[in-house]
């Protein structure tokens, strides 16, 4: 509380300090700010404060108000706040599995990160947000309980920013009226997003975060174009951007399901915390890729390969079946303009006593994955998802969850060892790129796997990020000493241990 009467008072103070015209111009600003508020008062009191702060941080920073005030226009607002929130949106089939299983902290979550040349200014980082987020509707709301289904309702109210201060990918509380599913965070140089995988899959929080960080860059004074990924947040939505491909492309012939053998899973102590640890391993995205080319596969084959020999490193028992999910973005498949959900999986495995040598193994992953990821194979999984929603349409919720509960927390995850999930090589406009360090890509653990493993390539930085479960430190230790092996340099970063 006092740093806000801080805030507000080194406010008041700037605000004397200019001359009477300038005074004038701000207090006609502001009148026009509160024109573009039509919200609740709380909202509205704090939503003044942010571009207080924004305008106070401009002035302490050398930027002339003219300057200032056109960037922090309230044009950009459009009219998202000034009208009611009255839209929502019925779940896609891939989402619908995901709030029934929140009781057992199932929340998954994944995070997104762009690491900047310079320190997050979090007064304009802020704006930024507050000036996106009307591009996104579909991310402004709230999860709601149906009498079937849970559905997301639109919500008009400030999302904040905030420093980040816990685990990467700690569960989101859903569970009071108005709570948020996705959150903004930042530390030093980086912004970091994120997501209930209830509201987008990678490639749509990609677009989101990318769209973000270049408004928050026009705002340090960097214009960055529409394109390659990047949304001109004052333009209009697209009704295709929140729809569910899934129900639109299911044909209603063959299907497959979802539910395999149990795999065998890694050893080590679970923690309580979820995760407990990020480790993070920075290598030439060009090197990786030859490094895969010099063995006729593609960097998810190498990689997938690579974890194979990973999970058996950190394993007691050397018997049994080891089972990688490799989620695919159906986008490669049908056209579409969806943010959210439109991905599946593949599903790749190997005896333990299989799993030698890279090269001896990496044939059969690579032919296991093309396979997999074949457009039929595909299809008929996404005719399973529809069809396993339908199933189950007209059961009440409250029935719903405990089976959901039971199926997600045990057989869903008993079914695969760990995840893999390629974003490939980020693309985004020259202007962002120059002030864009690198990307990083987290997964949230689930109930019984060790490690997942998510991999981003930007501006020529592959990162491969392993979300540990347990401190045993078995897998994250092979995944180093077969990167090295590939001859690649290696940069290793990553958080604390939590909840040890």
């Amino acid at each position: 509380m006092a740093k806000k009467k801080n805030k507000q008072t080194e406010f008041n103070r700037y605000l004397a300090g200019l001359p009477e015209d300038e005074r004038g111009r701000v207090d006609a600003f502001f009148r026009t700010v509160d024109r573009h508020l039509r919200i609740g008062r709380e909202w509205k009191r704090q939503l003044i404060r942010d571009f207080e702060n924004a305008l106070l941080w401009y002035g302490q920073n050398g930027v002339e108000l003219t300057d200032a005030l056109e960037r922090l226009s309230p044009t950009h607002l459009g009219g998202f706040y000034s009208r009611p929130a009255d839209d929502w949106f019925p779940l896609d089939a891939a989402a619908k599995v995901y709030p029934l299983s929140m009781s057992h902290k199932q929340m998954a979550v994944f995070r997104l990160s762009m690491y900047l040349t310079e320190e997050v200014a979090p007064e304009l980082l802020q704006m930024a947000l507050t000036f996106t987020i009307k591009r996104f509707p579909f991310f402004a709301t709230t999860i709601k309980n149906g009498f079937f289904w849970h559905y997301i309702d639109a919500a008009k109210r400030r999302f904040p920013v905030e420093p980040e201060s816990t685990v990467p990918c700690a569960d989101i509380n859903v569970s009071f009226t108005g709570s948020k599913s996705f959150r903004v965070l930042y530390y030093k140089n980086r912004v970091s997003c994120e997501f209930f995988h209830i509201l987008t899959d990678g490639t749509g929080g990609t677009v989101f975060l990318k769209s973000l960080v270049a408004e928050y860059l026009r705002l340090r004074g960097t214009a960055v174009p529409a394109g390659r990924g990047v949304l001109d947040v004052d333009g209009l939505p697209d009704a295709g951007e929140s729809a569910d491909d899934f129900s639109k492309y299911v044909t209603g012939r063959k299907s497959s399901g979802f539910v395999d053998k149990p795999a065998i899973q890694m050893g080590g102590k679970l923690s309580a915390v979820k995760p407990c640890q990020v480790i993070h391993f920075d290598v030439s995205s060009d090197a990786l890729r030859d490094a895969a080319r010099a063995r006729e596969a593609s960097v998810t084959a190498l990689l997938t390969a690579m974890i194979f020999i990973c999970c058996k490193a950190a394993m007691d028992r050397q018997h049994g079946t080891v089972h990688i999910q490799v989620p695919v973005n159906m986008r490669s498949y049908f056209e579409t303009r969806t943010l959210r959900n439109f991905s599946l999986y593949a599903n790749i495995h190997l005896k333990v006593e299989e799993i030698r040598e890279l090269d001896e193994i990496l044939p059969e992953v690579a032919r296991q994955l093309q396979e997999g990821v074949r457009p039929e194979k595909m299809q008929e999984m996404m005719n399973g998802a529809v069809k396993l929603v339908r199933s189950v349409r007209l059961v009440p919720l409250f029935i719903k969850c405990p089976v959901a509960r039971v199926v997600y927390g045990f057989l869903g995850d008993r079914a695969f060892t760990t995840t893999i999930s390629n974003l490939g090589v980020v693309d985004m406009p020259e202007e962002m790129a120059a002030k864009v360090k690198k990307m990083d890509f987290v997964l949230g653990t689930v109930a019984l796997s060790r490690a997942a493993v998510s991999v981003v390539s930007a501006n020529g930085t592959a990162t491969v990020s392993v979300a540990k479960l347990t401190t045993d430190p078995s897998f994250e230790e092979r995944m180093y000493a077969l990167l090295r092996e590939l001859g690649l340099e290696v940069k290793v970063t990553g958080s604390d241990l939590y909840g040890f």
